[in-house]
């Protein structure tokens, strides 16, 4: 691989990344707060690919007389470069993996974590957080997400929902009872540290949804607790008063 296409690889690279940082399509791997990052990565490698192209095919790159002059000094003659190239050779080449990535970001475009994935790894809150738990906001149903509920739900027992009515979104996945749960995915950081927080169901569970379908439920504090049985941990309840399919969110991730 020569200079030039080194640098039409990292052109390539640096585009993808502009791509995907730019539209929706970072949210299914980071974090939203990360897209500045992103943004700054893509443009570092897009202007690399493009000084390198400059500096390779600016007019006088071909026939520059103080190179010529270097390897005069230095004895260099064609069968040395022959014999460096050929023994770089397999280095060079590793650099075409490069393509690898340009092509997954440009040309696949994988769905974020879901019920598989959530069926796969047991439920984040396996480990005992604060119970200072603040009261919630005003409103009837007040909208919450599903990790706020269930850390209130185990760890404060449900004292700072009380009697409230609560909304919730998440995607739908079988339990191991057969029965739905309403999952949603917590990332740290990126898609490759994600867990699920799990939410069992009571009462009016939403029937008739395949997997990673997306609702909205409506309910309140129930102090049934279940078990995950991938780690074992406890897993709250819900008890739904009513539910409705709703589109898959732009952010799915909490």
């Amino acid at each position: 691989m020569n200079r030039q296409a080194q640098a039409v690889v990292l052109l390539l690279l640096g585009g993808a990344v502009l791509r995907a940082s730019l539209t929706d399509l970072h949210l299914r791997y980071v974090k939203e707060g990360l897209q500045p990052f992103l943004v700054a990565a893509g443009l570092v490698l897009v202007a690399a690919a493009a000084m390198t192209l400059w500096y390779e095919l600016r007019p006088d790159a071909a026939d520059d007389p103080d190179d010529h002059g270097k390897a005069r000094d230095h004895g260099y003659d064609d069968a040395h470069d022959h014999d460096h190239d050929g023994a770089h050779g397999h280095g060079a080449r590793v650099g075409w993996l490069l393509i690898l990535p340009v092509l997954g970001l440009l040309l696949v475009a994988p769905p974020a974590l879901g019920s598989y994935a959530a069926g796969q790894a047991g439920t984040v809150l396996s480990e005992e957080t604060s119970s200072d738990y603040p009261p919630l906001p005003a409103g009837d149903p007040v909208r919450i997400t599903v990790l706020d509920y269930a850390a209130r739900a185990l760890f404060d027992r449900g004292h700072s929902i009380g009697d409230r009515r609560v909304q919730l979104t998440g995607f739908v996945t079988t339990g191991p009872d057969g029965q739905p749960i309403l999952a949603r995915m917590i990332l740290s950081c990126c898609a490759a540290d994600g867990r699920p927080v799990k939410l069992g169901l009571t009462g009016d569970v939403p029937t008739g949804l395949a997997d990673d379908s997306w609702v909205e439920v409506t309910g309140r504090y129930t102090d049934r607790v279940g078990r995950d049985p991938v780690n074992d941990a406890e897993v709250p309840y819900l008890e739904v008063e009513s539910w409705r399919p709703v589109p898959t969110p732009k952010q799915q991730y909490e």
